[in-house]
């Protein structure tokens, strides 16, 4: 299985990709994450952030699998527990399905992104800068791997 994380955003600071890329190398064959970057849409006075916003969600929506379950990042979305995303990422495995996490830029999530997902998730009520939510996400996933796998690294 490989989880998409289909995010807004490309030239990120070395220290995103350093972060991200630690965690993404740590997980086994059988649950690959891969990363796809969407460019940052063109806001200007003649171009408003939500035209921008609904050209990112059409290259998201493109950069989409065949036939993959979609989550939305999204702050209105349902907050998980780290066993509750070790759960998800037990069904995920066992579905034969790849899985895609949408992140989007600095408006959040296009509408059509939204209404393409299967499930809506929220890391937090706090919002996070797009660039870190990879770091999270990436480390999340680590650690509900390691959970179901009896890895020492999950100290709950």
């Amino acid at each position: 299985m490989r989880i998409h994380l289909i995010a807004v955003g490309t030239r990120m600071p070395d220290w995103v990709t350093q972060g991200y890329q630690d965690y993404a190398r740590r997980l086994p064959r059988e649950c690959v994450l891969q990363l796809v970057e969407i460019p940052l849409g063109r806001r200007s006075k003649s171009q408003p952030a939500l035209q921008a916003q609904r050209e990112e969600g059409r290259q998201m929506l493109a950069a989409l699998p065949k036939d993959c379950a979609v989550i939305a990042l999204d702050v209105q979305g349902q907050a998980w527990s780290t066993p509750t995303l070790a759960d998800h990422l037990r069904q995920w495995l066992g579905s034969g399905r790849d899985v895609a996490l949408l992140v989007g830029g600095p408006d959040g999530l296009a509408p059509d992104c939204l209404a393409r997902a299967e499930r809506s998730w929220s890391l937090s009520a706090l919002t996070f800068p797009h660039a870190l939510v990879r770091i999270v996400l990436a480390e999340q996933l680590y650690r509900a791997w390691s959970i179901l796998n009896g890895h020492p690294y999950h100290r709950a």
